[in-house]
């Protein structure tokens, strides 16, 4: 049967319109919840203090709290118990699972900011993250180099147990270093070794910290396991945050933000590098190649190369504005822990918990020079087998040299031509700027002072520590504070 034309152009105007309007609770959500909800979280019963049958009490949710978060369906209880996978965790019980459709109505309900009605007002909080990459990003800077100033104090969690420095930076144009805390960032000079600042990092613990090229931002990546990950930039002089982007389900493991200060790459135990605009927070491309966790990425200095590495073992070399395979790096037998990149864009490093450190020539993907068995630990007396003897970080410093961290409890520097410069045990370390129990800990972050005066390393048990006075290079001239 034909149908009118008349009747065929209302019904495609209804659908736009449908389209076009705001998904809302009168129109959209009540539907669904009468059909699948309200006769266990209604008014008649509302199990778990929960009442759905009217938008002010879904809002309130119930004796655990609020079950919806405006803007951010991942994190809402709701929507993260109609989507669970269990069967017998999975809301509504003892029932086939919502549609796809249903779900995807809801999905963008929250997401968009929980309306009553079509002409209301989103709960979602305005935020100005418009962001702006520095004229000439990936440069020195023209004057000073940025460092903290006048930063508000935040409130600092309450630890059990000290928080390993799961990560550290130094800046590279400023006596400064950033690192890892339990939910902030603590800014140290690498002179005095007194505190500059912190920064509140409420997504969790933070697992990546890095300086942009010409030190006026800082990254800082991570989240709360099997929960959220999110990236944040901040102003390093103003410590205010400039940007936010992703929205993980789970702790953002690997991070890194281009040279032009354009793009934020993240990986994690998706499998998946998601490339994002820092401007407009849009997801520019994906990379699927890697077959377990993303371990690792990196951007190469001048921004056209996109270095990834996995706990598998496998480094990807991708074309950084569109994603474009360009090299598979196979030379690890292990997870590779960490990659960072050499000033120049053509030499890249990686560590493993193979024992290896490797630097690549990224011409043609040749393993240029290889370190076996870079950290090799002590073997206690009496025990056998092997002992794991995993390298764990890798940081370069503007003139070539290379600081790792071993599982045989060393932090290690290595010349431009790989030729071990000296290993540090953490007991030796000059100064502590944070005291724990006992001295049994690894370090597993590092980092070179950017005038060449000192290492710095973090470890297991919330220890920095600093190496002062090395000098194993004559850095060139800066413009630091």
């Amino acid at each position: 049967m034909r149908l009118p034309v008349c009747l065929v152009v209302l019904l495609l105007t209804a659908i736009v319109d449908a389209d076009d309007r705001a998904i809302n609770y009168n129109d959209d959500i009540k539907p669904i919840l009468r059909m699948h909800c309200l006769k266990c979280h209604g008014d008649d019963e509302a199990e778990g203090d929960v009442n759905m049958q009217s938008y002010t009490s879904f809002l309130r949710g119930g004796g655990g709290g609020k079950i919806v978060v405006p803007g951010r369906a991942s994190q809402s209880l709701m929507f993260r118990a109609i989507t669970n996978s269990d069967p017998d965790a999975r809301m509504p019980p003892n029932s086939p699972p919502l549609s796809k459709q249903k779900i995807a109505i809801i999905q963008k309900w929250i997401d968009t900011g929980l309306r009553e009605t079509a002409t209301g007002k989103s709960l979602m909080k305005a935020r100005s993250f418009k962001f702006t990459p520095t004229a000439n990003a990936a440069t020195k800077p023209n004057g000073a180099a940025a460092m903290p100033k006048g930063w508000p104090a935040i409130k600092v969690p309450k630890v059990v147990r000290p928080f390993p420095v799961l990560a550290m930076a130094a800046s590279p144009w400023a006596p400064l270093i950033a690192v890892a805390a339990q939910e902030h960032v603590c800014l140290i000079h690498t002179g005095t070794e007194k505190e500059l600042g912190r920064l509140a990092f409420a997504e969790g613990e933070p697992h990546v910290i890095q300086f942009s090229n010409d030190g006026s931002l800082l990254l800082v990546a991570g989240g709360k396991p099997v929960d959220s990950g999110r990236v944040v930039l901040f102003d390093v002089r103003s410590g205010k945050r400039v940007a936010e982007i992703g929205d993980e389900l789970d702790t953002v493991m690997a991070a890194a933000l281009s040279s032009d200060q354009r793009l934020v790459a993240i990986g994690g135990s998706g499998r998946v590098v998601k490339v994002y605009s820092t401007i407009d927070g849009k997801l520019q491309y994906k990379l699927s190649k890697h077959t377990d966790w993303i371990t690792a990425v990196s951007f190469s200095p001048d921004g056209s190369k996109l270095a990834t590495a996995g706990r598998a073992g496998a480094i990807h070399l991708w074309e950084a504005r569109k994603g474009g395979i360009m090299l598979n790096l196979a030379e690890h037998k292990a997870a590779v822990r960490a990659i960072d990149w050499r000033a120049g864009s053509k030499l890249l490093a990686s560590v493993g918990e193979d024992g290896k450190i490797i630097w690549w020539d990224i011409t043609d993907g040749f393993p240029a020079i290889v370190k076996a068995n870079a950290h090799p630990p002590a073997r206690p007396p009496g025990t056998f087998g092997v002992i794991p003897n995993g390298v764990l970080t890798a940081s370069f410093s503007q003139t070539g040299f290379l600081a790792t961290t071993g599982r045989d409890g060393s932090v290690k520097v290595w010349s431009p031509d790989g030729t071990a410069v000296k290993g540090y045990s953490l007991n030796s370390a000059t100064s502590v700027k944070v005291s724990s129990r006992g001295l049994l800990a690894i370090p597993i972050s590092a980092a070179l002072s950017f005038d060449g005066t000192a290492v710095i390393s973090g470890d297991s048990k919330g220890n920095v520590r600093f190496w002062k006075d090395v000098r194993f290079w004559t850095p060139a001239k800066s413009s630091s504070n």
